[in-house]
């Protein structure tokens, strides 16, 4: 059944008009999967509502971070208690510390935290960090992790040099990205490679330990300690981008999951209950370098923010006692069971790959499994296309982009996974047709 979109078409059409491309992501304007896109006019649990009144099983939660689901009800009760007690101070909070206390409680081999509003700035101000702290400039990068806008990362292959990079955005400098080197994703050799040649000049590495922004792709056996191991020996510093997967995969993040300590941990919106902040940590003697108490300047005026330190302290203490995380287990194995026996009823079981860690899962539309970008990216868009449409009628509302996780929380159920499975036969069936 193909929705109306009436009201959400005309409101699209308004929008670009003031908007650049009519949205302030560009992957919500839809370009890689064609269409317009429902204008959300509220959600709930575990569910959107456009102003069409469609309604919708969701699947994106923001990008992650909304692990009880939408406007959950202690999260708005605490945001809503903090708005009444003024919006923004620009000077100390209690909740600060108690915020910064409860996670340090969940990544006990940091000692102190600085929050920031986002991400992309906890990924930028960490390489600024680590490079001060260690005098060196280069950085290396995996490829498709994606860690922010910020220019030093905006950058891509450049020939047929592994390492060597040039800008991946017009109005980046080249030389921006001249002291950024990449490797593959899960390519112990070609990390060993680009110390061995830039060692004496790597400041750190900086990598999603569990990727979600090319799709989930997790790490292969010792990988991680292995990249540990050779920033230790080149004394360099390890940062895991855990902007996706903290508190998402366990309590204590990818880390606790797969046992292996960064230096440093960048975090996301998770920590604010969907609201815009972000965080950056690590040891007392690295995190001291920072102003006030050292020379790398780093500030900002709605950092640390009492209406997202609240939201912070009412979405993480729940997840406190890890009951949440064998929920989210159990909800993420019957998706993929369940999708997976989808496909084979539409005869496609061989031509996809689904990839699951905790609540996150992505479906590829490849044979084989993903374990990097050069995999992720032979995956049929078109085909993604077609299947994100048949989901999308069908009231299932899934990432617009092939290289986007899926989130399950905490709202969700194990109707709406039998629901989103049933719809996913159509689904496949209309991605099989696109392949031909």
């Amino acid at each position: 059944m193909v929705r109306n979109l009436e009201k959400s078409r005309a409101a699209f059409e308004r929008a670009c008009h003031v908007l650049v491309g009519g949205v302030n992501s560009p992957v919500r304007a839809f370009n890689a999967v064609g269409g317009t896109p429902p204008v959300i006019a509220s959600a709930a649990g575990a569910r959107l509502t456009d102003i069409d009144d469609n309604e919708y099983i969701d699947y994106v939660g923001s990008y992650g971070p909304l692990i009880h689901g939408h406007a959950q009800e202690q999260v708005v009760t605490a945001i809503t208690k903090a708005t009444r007690r003024g919006t923004t101070y620009g000077a100390p909070t209690e909740a600060e510390t108690k915020l910064a206390e409860l996670i340090l409680a969940a990544y006990p081999t940091a000692e102190m935290v600085r929050f920031v509003y986002s991400g992309t700035e906890a990924c930028m101000s960490a390489l600024r960090l680590v490079r001060a702290v260690t005098r060196r400039n280069k950085i290396i990068k995996c490829i498709g992790c994606y860690h922010g806008h910020s220019d030093c990362l905006l950058v891509q292959p450049d020939t047929s040099a592994t390492t060597s990079t040039s800008p991946s955005s017009r109005g980046v400098p080249p030389a921006a990205t001249a002291d950024t080197l990449l490797v593959p994703y899960n390519d112990v050799k070609a990390a060993k490679r680009a110390f061995d040649e830039h060692g004496a000049d790597v400041a750190g590495m900086i990598l999603e330990p569990v990727c979600g922004n090319m799709g989930v792709v997790l790490p292969v056996k010792g990988y991680l300690q292995a990249l540990r191991e050779l920033c230790d020996s080149h004394k360099a510093l390890l940062i895991f981008d855990e902007v996706i997967t903290g508190f998402r995969l366990a309590f204590g993040g990818a880390q606790e999951v797969f046992g292996v300590q960064p230096d440093i941990t960048t975090l996301g919106k998770i920590i604010g209950g969907g609201l815009p902040v972000g965080a950056y940590l690590g040891s007392a003697k690295i995190m001291s370098q920072l102003a006030p108490l050292g020379d790398v300047y780093q500030a900002g005026t709605l950092s640390g923010n009492p209406l997202a330190m609240a939201a912070g302290l009412a979405t993480l203490e729940p997840l406190r006692d890890g009951a949440a995380y064998g929920r989210l287990e159990g909800l993420g194995a019957a998706m993929v069971e369940e999708m997976a026996e989808a496909a084979d009823k539409a005869k496609l079981g061989d031509r996809i790959c689904i990839q699951r860690a905790g609540s996150m899962l992505t479906v590829f539309f490849t044979a084989g499994a993903v374990t990097d970008y050069a995999s992720a990216a032979k995956s049929n868009l078109h085909a993604y296309a077609a299947f994100f449409h048949a989901m999308l009628d069908a009231g299932i509302y899934l990432p617009p982009s092939q290289f986007e996780a899926w989130f399950i929380s905490l709202a969700h159920t194990q109707n709406d996974i039998t629901i989103t499975a049933e719809a996913a036969v159509g689904a496949f069936r209309a991605a099989a047709k696109a392949m031909q």
